[in-house]
């Protein structure tokens, strides 16, 4: 039976939102007369603008759940929540507790909550369905398994609906340039300012877009364009899709960029990027001192290649 009303759960992260992408793309595929909200952080709704999978955007206001005050709000929250958004088929993505609790409230009389089998923090209470996803090792591919677990084919190519995004004011596309994102919130993910330096170095003249959020000083370099802080989410999204080639290490950005473009080199510190690598098949992994790409058509491990001029560089790190 075609769910009248269906509800993506899936505030965060920034990556995590993005993975989710195709799978939600292939649900409104296979029921189109379904109406599909998705429930996102404020930070992230831009990245479902225009989205012509998604029929309503719903805000999740997690700052106002912060602290004690806040958890002892946040139950009455879902229930309204619940109230004003009714849905028979839920889908939890993000699998944690207060997730779970936000899709108890919302499932309509007869209704359904599906989830995965590794949610976390007791979630996996709140599911009528848990989907399992053991051994599965990659985001996209967990939440395609959800996906499949409904029923619906996993077609490809997969799609991935990311707006068009906005020009910087001022902003000239000429000459060409690199996208250098080299910060990350996630502990020692980030490169050093000593790495973008020698990096920007390595690559002179050619221009390179230095962007991201970060309070680290880095100096400046007559090839550079520090835009460190000064970014829209939606004007990152355009110079990412305007860009020769985009290298950034392992973070939100990153998963952007490979959604939109095989010109990506990823930069892993210590993260295991068959777990949270560019799911691009023609994108670039650096991890260790080696340069691989990942060959999806026959299996989900990374072969060695070499990359020219930026595997020199990643080769001295070592």
């Amino acid at each position: 039976m075609t769910p009248r009303d269906i509800l993506i759960i899936k505030p965060s992260s920034l990556g995590d939102v993005v993975h989710t992408l195709p799978a939600v793309a292939l649900i409104k595929k296979h029921w189109p007369n379904a109406r599909l909200r998705w429930l996102v952080n404020p930070e992230w709704a831009p990245l479902l603008e225009g989205n012509p999978d998604i029929d309503e955007t719903l805000i999740f206001p997690r700052q106002q759940f912060r602290g004690l005050r806040g958890i002892l709000r946040f139950p009455g929250w879902a229930r309204d929540f619940g109230r004003r958004h009714p849905a028979g088929l839920v889908l939890d993505f993000q699998c944690l507790l207060r997730s779970g609790l936000i899709a108890r409230q919302s499932c309509a009389p007869g209704g359904r909550i599906v989830g995965l089998s590794d949610a976390r923090e007791g979630a996996g209470l709140f599911y009528h369905q848990k989907v399992d996803v053991t051994g599965i090792a990659h985001a996209v591919d967990r939440y395609l398994a959800l996906v499949s677990a409904l029923g619906i084919p996993i077609t490809q190519p997969l799609e991935w609906p990311l707006p068009a995004g906005t020009a910087p004011v001022g902003f000239q596309e000429t000459p060409p340039y690199l996208l250098l994102h080299p910060f990350s919130r996630g502990a020692g993910k980030s490169l050093t300012p000593s790495d973008v330096a020698a990096f920007c170095q390595a690559l002179a003249p050619t221009r390179i877009l230095l962007v991201g959020r970060s309070e680290e000083a880095v100096p400046a370099a007559a090839n550079v364009e520090n835009l460190l802080n000064r970014t829209t989410l939606a004007e990152l999204i355009w110079l990412i899709r305007r860009a020769n080639f985009v290298v950034s290490v392992d973070s939100g950005p990153m998963h952007i960029a490979a959604a939109l473009t095989p010109r990506l080199l990823s930069i892993h510190t210590w993260s295991d990027p068959a777990k949270v690598g560019p799911y691009h098949p023609e994108a670039w992994v650096w991890k260790d001192g080696q340069l691989f790409q990942r060959n999806q058509s026959a299996s989900p491990m990374y072969q060695a290649k070499d990359l020219p001029a930026v595997a020199d560089f990643m080769r001295a790190r070592t």
